[in-house]
């Protein structure tokens, strides 16, 4: 869970304590919060970040720590697209003023997170290719920090499932419309993220299983993308649901598995 209590996206003592006390309570593994990969891809301004050096090195104490006491250290790895640039919510949450430090948000269309939020800037080709850096360094960023474990965060309305679902990837390039197009970059994300990682090291992939709306992503294609994401050797697909939208309503369905 995100503890908003990072400065430049370095850990504090705070950090230190949280995981730490996990760690020695006896937990097998330590996933640390969403991580941002670059200082525009932060929720708040308080966020963890794995984009230089120095996060990496403020890291490693901590993950000394937890190694010491048998547990694995991990660390998720994302990118917050239209949800970005927002204030944490023990200063009331929702979108930063601009007589605060905001930044532009990005995201696969020009449409925002809710009526309050700004409209954030549609990705054109050179920033998907800036994402794809930005999440190979975050990758080996993590490796010198000490962690063993990395996930990648596509669920939650952040920028990989807004590629993912057709509510908000509305793009005419190869990048949207079809399933096939509307996977292309978290695929692309996943493959170049584990061919970085250690190959003894795990790779999770993190996924809204649902948006819980008619007409955006669902169950059938979650289970499309997870046979894909196997066949790049993921070795875990990290279930949730949900916060894709500002509202939205859980409703009961059923399946069958063949």
């Amino acid at each position: 869970m995100c503890q908003y209590s990072s400065e430049d996206g370095q850990p504090t003592s705070w950090h230190m304590v949280h995981l730490g006390s996990r760690a020695v309570g006896g937990a097998g593994l330590i996933m640390v919060e969403a991580t941002a990969i670059s200082p525009e891809g932060r929720i708040s301004p308080r966020d963890s970040g794995m984009w230089n050096s120095e996060q990496a090195a403020a890291f490693k104490p901590i993950t000394d720590f937890l190694l010491e006491q048998g547990a694995v250290p991990g660390i998720q790895l994302s990118h917050a697209g239209r949800k970005a640039s927002t204030q944490p919510p023990l200063q009331g949450g929702g979108p930063l003023q601009s007589d605060e430090a905001l930044w532009e948000t990005w995201a696969p269309s020009a449409i925002p997170f809710a009526e309050n939020y700004p409209v954030p800037r549609e990705m054109g080709k050179s920033d998907i290719k800036k994402l794809l850096n930005q999440f190979k360094q975050a990758t080996e960023y993590s490796i010198s920090a000490g962690f063993q474990v990395v996930e990648i965060h596509m669920a939650h309305g952040y920028l990989l499932h807004e590629f993912l679902s057709p509510l908000t990837n509305k793009r005419k390039d190869e990048f949207g419309g079809s399933f096939e197009n509307r996977i292309r970059l978290p695929l692309q994300v996943a493959e170049l993220v584990r061919q970085t990682w250690p190959k003894n090291w795990p790779v999770f992939v993190r996924i809204s299983c649902t948006d819980w709306t008619e007409g955006g992503w669902d169950l059938d294609q979650s289970i499309q993308f997870a046979r894909l994401l196997k066949e790049m050797e993921i070795d875990l697909i990290d279930c949730s649901s949900g916060l894709y939208l500002e509202k939205y309503r859980i409703f009961a369905f059923s399946w069958n598995v063949v």
